[in-house]
């Protein structure tokens, strides 16, 4: 029964994942793809968990907390360029 459930969360993830990259792609407006690609960080730390619980490896949850990490800096770097033009003061 896990397996199963295990199996349907990752189909769902993975299609959220395809409409962010579609919202991604084609937003109307620049904070609409930060948002976007931030939310994209997210689906991928949730399926890279999930994975880890279906293959029962804890290795799969170092790369969430290294993709957790890499998107918190990529979104407040897009964001600080996003309204001051520059990144680094």
């Amino acid at each position: 029964m896990l397996q199963s459930v295990i199996q349907l969360t990752m189909f769902i993830i993975a299609l959220a994942l395809a409409l962010n990259l579609w919202r991604l792609c084609i937003g109307p407006s620049l904070p609409d793809r930060i948002l976007a690609l931030d939310t994209m960080y997210i689906n991928a730390i949730a399926l890279l968990v999930v994975f880890g619980m279906h293959e029962q490896k804890t290795l799969y949850f170092e790369g969430a907390l290294l993709i957790a990490v890499m998107g918190f800096v990529g979104t407040v770097a897009l964001s600080k360029y996003l309204l001051r033009g520059d990144i680094i003061e």
